[in-house]
């Protein structure tokens, strides 16, 4: 298990920074290819909770998100999330029989979980700002960087949060979603994740030392939020992973839970912030 996942890391974060350092369509496709992935591994944990979710409906309305997000209409990712869950919510008061209350409410919370997450990743990418960042000898988009920052800061965040957990963990953080996850490594995690960003923020993006604290403190506050949100989803299917897609890392729920819940704070922080 420990070799698939170095060999995985070693194949996948190489190609990770190709494809969010060269941005356009390429990125937009991977990332497309992430989220239909990820809807199919929803499906997968709702039907061993005996709940069946429609695969088109569901992957339409994503690649709709996509779409607008790749165009940078922000704003219309509410309009468009707001009358998708209405139109499916309808169909279950109406009394269709493939849409009971179960399967709309299921379908409409994993739309917006994946969809709102993968969308901000293109959003947030495509961000324009006034960064200056050389890599390999040219000059990498500001997108670009703000994703680097968030990747890394969910990285150091998860790292340092299992190595100080194992040594020196003896609180639970959530025994009944995640029994491996204590309140030392928690901490750990949060101080690494904040160090670590007030240093890029400063040296990247130019932020003073509070607002890169600030930032710090969010992705180190949502990563983990969003690793336990995946685990009781698991938990409440009876499934150990969502899918086989990164041979010894799960699926691609597994991989991007954190990503799905930091990424957006991290766009709007930014906008906030830096814009």
């Amino acid at each position: 298990m420990l070799v698939k996942r170095i060999l995985t890391a070693l194949v996948g974060i190489p190609l990770s920074v190709l494809v969010v350092v060269q941005g356009g369509w390429l990125f937009v496709a991977a990332v497309t290819a992430l989220t239909l992935c990820a809807w199919h591994e929803w499906r997968g944990i709702c039907s061993a909770a005996a709940i069946e979710i429609p695969q088109m409906a569901g992957g339409a309305f994503l690649l709709l998100l996509l779409g607008c997000a790749w165009q940078g209409n922000g704003r219309e990712l509410y309009a468009i999330t707001s009358f998708a869950a209405l139109a499916v919510m309808s169909l279950a008061v109406l009394g269709r029989a493939r849409y009971s209350l179960q399967t709309a409410a299921f379908t409409c919370l994993g739309a917006l979980y994946i969809g709102a997450g993968f969308s901000h990743l293109v959003l947030l990418r495509f961000l324009s700002g006034a960064v200056n960042v050389e890599l390999f000898g040219s000059f990498v988009a500001a997108g670009a960087v703000y994703l680097g920052i968030a990747f890394l800061g969910i990285w150091s965040s998860d790292t340092m949060a299992f190595f100080v957990g194992r040594q020196w963990g003896r609180h639970k953080l959530s025994p009944s979603i995640s029994p491996g996850k204590t309140v030392e490594g928690f901490i750990g995690g949060l101080l690494c994740c904040v160090a670590l960003t007030i240093y890029l923020g400063q040296v990247w993006l130019g932020l003073s030392a509070f607002s890169a604290a600030g930032l710090g403190v969010l992705i180190g506050l949502t990563a983990p939020l969003g690793d336990l949100a995946e685990s009781a989803l698991k938990r409440f299917a009876g499934v150990k992973d969502s899918g086989t897609l990164f041979p010894g890392h799960g699926g691609v729920l597994d991989r991007f839970d954190s990503v799905l819940f930091a990424v957006p704070v991290v766009y709007y922080y930014i906008q906030a912030v830096a814009g």
